[in-house]
């Protein structure tokens, strides 16, 4: 869906041999105050060979781990993010002698060692172009590309090595309005960093939404109310014919509706390279609490809005790649109309993309791109500055992403996980030198959860970093590995080393057992 909607009880950890008491129960965690709560937070209980007994209050799951990995090898660059043309500078700065440094290492933190694939786009593509002498730009035009935003927005690629997936406007009807913005955009950025220049932005609500509003107030759509998946490629190929040779992005559909069209597109257009799609469980603008698309935590959590999403981007994926193109989701988040306030800011945001993304890798979404724009519910972070001095607020959302770049680093495969349905969702890696990361995630917001596990191969001492928040629906006070990025910061890295937790297996069973509280999540290495 587009933006344009808009438009304990104590316990005794004994893995490492030594007793420390820790408060995690959730009725001992409401009686405490607001300052015990911040230092429970180190309360993520990890137990090995204590009988279920133990914890009579926590839901008992038991899973086992395959040894086989499966599935394709995650990529590099799975982890990116899509920003507006007009908000770029809200995030790089205006000098490109001086880009962000606080955003360059958030980025970096996701894909470490890696090029980043970042999109831009979103609706400011069809409302932006590159000034042609002599033409007025068509009314839904608001925003002009200058030399001084194409150096800082090459800047920004250069010291990341990202590639860009840049759009062109479709919206205007004018193809070369598109031309012009993709000679700009090679002359002041450089193919190096052009990955893929993406025709449009979801052209299958041309006919329902509007595109601006004229002089009178009324409001005008890009295209009739019959515009057509059909009518679509043929508008595609005739900008393609006009475009610079470069690699093309598309169909960037908004909805599940025009998707059974993707084959005669494919078909019909062998310039692209990468199919794009958008995707938000959720919609921040919908006010009927029993609207299925209604922004609450609940419906955040609930498995429409993980697996569900993925299986309904499965059978588009598998078309994709017999077409030899992968397939990324580059615009997606919680939910649309720029999110919800008490939804998309809070911890739950963390745990659901955590457990979302490993949703997509599962049924073969090569990357992602994690939408943002200024002053949107569901901002990853929020920067200010003043002179060169840049600083961050990290939210919720960036915590779950960077444990899931933890816990699938790429080259590593997905194993198989046997696991019973409900809110613990249990994911297992193997990396290419043979590390097993298993996460385990707790989406219930008040019930603590014991799992045992059943790892392959002769059991030995595992690693566990926990990912705790004070409540689901917190906003600040996230902890990963027992470190923050605070109230703010001015590296965009986490101060420290992660705090794990050692843990055995049973000696007879060969079981591990791991306690987590409610709204928690845990990445065990061994």
């Amino acid at each position: 869906m587009p933006e344009s909607l808009t438009r304990s009880a104590d316990a005794r950890s004994i893995g490492s041999g030594r007793a420390s008491r820790v408060c995690q129960d959730a009725r001992v965690r409401r009686r405490v105050g607001a300052k015990r709560i911040r230092a429970a937070l180190v309360a993520l209980v990890i137990i090995s060979a204590v009988p279920a007994s133990a914890h009579a209050d926590a839901q008992a799951v038991s899973a086992q781990v395959g040894a086989a990995p499966q599935g394709q090898a995650m990529g590099p660059g799975y982890i990116g993010f899509s920003f507006e043309y007009r908000a770029m500078h809200v995030y790089t700065g205006r000098d490109p002698q001086a880009v962000n440094p606080v955003l360059v290492q958030l980025v970096k933190g996701l894909t470490p060692g890696q090029s980043p694939v970042l999109r831009i786009g979103g609706n400011s593509s069809d409302q932006t172009w590159w000034p042609i002498r002599g033409m007025i730009p068509p009314g839904g035009i608001n925003y002009a590309l200058t030399k001084g935003w194409l150096r800082t927005t090459q800047t920004l690629a250069r010291v990341l090595g990202a590639r860009l997936i840049m759009g062109v406007n479709l919206a205007a009807g004018r193809p070369a309005i598109a031309a012009a913005e993709a000679r700009a955009i090679i002359e002041g950025i450089g193919t190096r960093y052009l990955q893929a220049l993406e025709i449009g932005n979801e052209p299958d609500l041309y006919g329902v939404f509007s595109w601006y509003r004229d002089r009178r107030g009324a409001y005008v759509l890009s295209r009739p109310s019959d515009y057509s998946p059909a009518d679509f490629t043929a508008e595609f190929t005739r900008w393609r014919a006009v475009l610079p040779a470069l690699p093309l992005a598309g169909p960037a559909f908004a909805g599940l509706s025009w998707m059974p069209s993707l084959s005669d597109f494919l078909n019909a257009e062998p310039s692209v390279r990468i199919v794009t799609f958008h995707r938000y469980p959720l919609r921040g603008c919908v006010t009927d609490p029993n609207d299925p698309f209604f922004a609450s935590i609940p419906n955040l959590l609930a498995d429409s809005s993980s697996a569900g999403l993925a299986q309904q981007v499965a059978p588009y994926v598998t078309l994709a790649h017999a077409d030899r193109a992968p397939f990324r989701l580059d615009e997606l988040n919680s939910a649309a109309c720029s999110g919800k306030r008490g939804v998309s800011d809070t911890f739950a945001s963390a745990l659901w993309v955590l457990d979302t993304l490993f949703n997509l890798a599962s049924v073969g979404v090569d990357g992602v791109n994690i939408h943002t724009l200024p002053r949107a519910a569901y901002e990853p972070f929020v920067f200010s500055h003043s002179g060169n001095k840049w600083s961050a607020n990290v939210h919720p959302l960036y915590y779950g992403l960077l444990m899931f770049a933890q816990a699938f680093p790429p080259h590593a495969q997905l194993l198989p996980v046997t696991a019973p349905a409900g809110p613990v969702k249990i994911w297992a890696t193997q990396g290419a030198d043979g590390t097993t990361r298993i996460v385990v995630i707790n989406k219930s917001p008040d019930t603590p959860a014991q799992v045992q596990l059943q790892l392959p191969g002769s059991p030995a001492p595992a690693g566990a970093e926990a990912l705790l928040a004070p409540s689901i629906t917190a906003t600040t006070g996230v902890r990963i590995g027992n470190l923050s990025f605070g109230t703010t910061t001015t590296t965009g890295t986490l101060p420290g080393r992660p705090q794990l937790t050692q843990i055995n297996a049973d000696p007879t069973s060969g079981i591990y057992t791991v306690t987590l509280p409610a709204a928690s999540a845990v990445l065990l290495t061994r």
